[in-house]
């Protein structure tokens, strides 16, 4: 790219995880995915924005379910190079005493019209660095704290210098998460004036979006640690550390001038967290093409033209017939019943209702919660309508309850497997999702209120037609609409205890038995309706597009 291309682009996006490509490991879930979805819209609208993440060599993981139904982590072996340039530009920061050598490759997220958004993957696995720190852009999520701590530097003081040193004319740092507030401080200290003013030029200059609702889950790190490894870091700026710790939420809270959370109900709650700050709000989507079916792909191109331009004339989708979207979602749903069959040797029937739930299993999203009363459920099973069950998943390699969660499912699978169909497809990637969203008959969503952020599968399934069944958390708050585009499990407001379990679990089974099932067996015209509802109000809405809009709107070029 030619300098004066380059001084084109003003925005910046740091993001640990960036989806850009299935067999480009560079993300775990949501978070990395929507990341991508944002930049492929942004190059859909011609915006000026570059993405920054680390190359990720090694990916998350790997995963394999054992005989025991145990989740087992591999590293991926072999990296797709052949999609990636290599960036000439070297730059180096320093960790602790040490010159810490970043190099760059490039990948290019091109739009049907040809506009270019350009991700930079840094990497330090070069030998002119000392053996420890080769690894430092190796595994996304990988090691202990300190492993995240120098990984965070080289993500948001390495991105800042590569960014500079390739020529980039950034006046906007969209940070993406924690992970990437050391940027904030690079550009601190890049600066000149007064502390004041440095700050000030700082806060004109930094985006912040916040995607998690719990303090626990922020990255914080012990201030000795943080000085250790940059001494140059500004500790002193009053109220930019407390208790002796750094918060990398507080680090980009502290440097950003626009902040936003990732869903109204979202917003809420990090309003209460942060009570200091101003959090608006910026309900997350995904991007159309992307998580389209090609059935579905094909029904848009006929009867809504102007949708690849415009995500929010899917509103149109009642002009398309009811009988081509079913016609539409049996094809897309036939797909994932071969892969079911290919992958675990289960055979599906179409004609059954089957409920999908696939997102990363930890305690909060209760993947299990369907089968608190199994009995009960097993008796809707067999007296109100079959059903069918596929799940997929990864847990994060320490967090022993989500795999504990994995391996219950599978003893699940392994006792009732001969009443009910269960499959459990291992290694969820966004190849598996794109399929899955797309070919069952209903979404399930139950985490534990108000720990969901947003949730974006869901918003996946409406592009395809697929209602939602939920808890009312995450981005549910907004697109649900009684008797429209699906199903809300609100039947209690408690949190956090058994007894919640137990009353989501029987909304669930009330839900099932007297309104869903009754409704796909023996009302095919008003299941068909919710359908086309879920397109209409849902996919129009809760896509990328409208979200890169918004932030044009309110914190790119304001």
């Amino acid at each position: 790219m030619k300098k004066q291309e380059k001084e084109k682009y003003k925005i910046a996006y740091f993001s640990m995880e960036i989806g850009m490509h299935p067999d480009i490991k560079t993300y775990s879930g949501g978070l990395g995915v929507l990341a991508g979805d944002i930049l492929r819209s942004a190059a859909d609208l011609n915006v000026p924005i570059i993405g920054v993440t680390l190359i990720n060599r090694y990916g998350y993981f790997n995963q394999k379910i054992n005989k025991k139904g145990e989740q087992k982590e591999n590293l991926f072996k072999a990296y797709n190079f052949s999609k990636l340039k290599k960036i000439k530009s070297e730059v180096s920061i320093k960790i602790n005493r040490d010159k810490v050598y970043i190099a760059a490759w490039e990948y290019i997220i091109k739009s049907a019209k040809g506009f270019s958004v350009p991700v930079i993957l840094l990497d330090t696995n070069l030998k002119k660095n000392k053996e420890k720190y080769r690894g430092l852009t190796d595994h996304l999520y990988g090691g202990d704290r300190e492993y995240r701590l120098l990984q965070e530097m080289i993500l948001g003081r390495g991105g800042y210098e590569v960014i500079k040193k390739i020529g980039y004319s950034i006046e906007k740092l969209h940070i993406n998460e924690g992970h990437g507030s050391f940027v904030a401080i690079a550009k601190f200290l890049d600066e000149k004036g007064s502390v004041k003013e440095r700050i000030a030029k700082v806060k004109r200059t930094c985006v912040f979006t916040t995607h998690t609702p719990l303090k626990t889950a922020n990255d914080i790190f012990p201030i000795e640690k943080v000085k250790h490894y940059q001494p140059d870091f500004p500790d002193k700026l009053p109220g930019l550390v407390t208790g002796n710790k750094v918060n990398m939420t507080e680090i980009a809270l502290y440097f950003s001038d626009y902040i936003n959370g990732v869903a109204s109900s979202h917003q809420k709650v990090t309003r209460k967290m942060f009570p200091k700050h101003v959090i608006n709000n910026v309900t997350n989507g995904v991007h159309s093409l992307t998580w389209t079916a090609p059935e579905f792909i094909a029904l848009f191109d006929e009867y809504i033209p102007e949708w690849r331009e415009s995500g929010l004339s899917l509103r149109h989708a009642f002009s398309i017939p009811l009988n081509k979207i079913w016609l539409a979602h049996q094809s897309a749903k036939k797909r994932l019943l071969k892969v079911i069959e290919n992958k675990t040797g289960e055979k599906f029937a179409a004609q059954v209702f089957t409920i999908g739930f696939a997102r990363r299993f930890t305690a909060y999203k209760r993947p299990t919660l369907l089968f608190n009363d199994i009995k009960k459920f097993l008796s809707i099973h067999d007296k109100v309508g079959k059903i069918q069950l596929v799940y997929s998943g990864k847990a994060h390699p320490q967090d022993e309850i989500g795999k504990s969660l994995i391996k219950e499912l599978n003893e699940i699978k392994k006792r009732y497997g001969k009443r009910i169909k269960i499959a459990f497809l291992e290694n969820y990637d966004m190849k598996l999702a794109k399929l899955v969203t797309a070919g069952v008959d209903i979404w399930l969503n139950n985490p534990l209120p108000p720990n969901e952020a947003s949730g974006t599968s869901g918003m996946k399934a409406a592009h395809n037609g697929i209602p939602q069944l939920s808890t009312l958390d995450g981005w549910w708050h907004e697109g649900y609409i009684k008797d429209k585009t699906g199903w809300a499990i609100s039947c209690s407001k408690k949190t956090g205890n058994k007894k919640q379990d137990e009353k989501d679990a029987a909304c669930i089974y009330d839900l099932l038995e007297n309104d869903i099932l009754p409704c796909f067996y023996h009302k095919p015209e008003v299941w068909r309706e919710i359908m086309r509802f879920s397109i209409a109000i849902n996919a129009s809405y809760f896509n990328t597009d409208r979200v890169v809009r918004d932030y044009i709107q309110n914190a790119y070029f304001n």
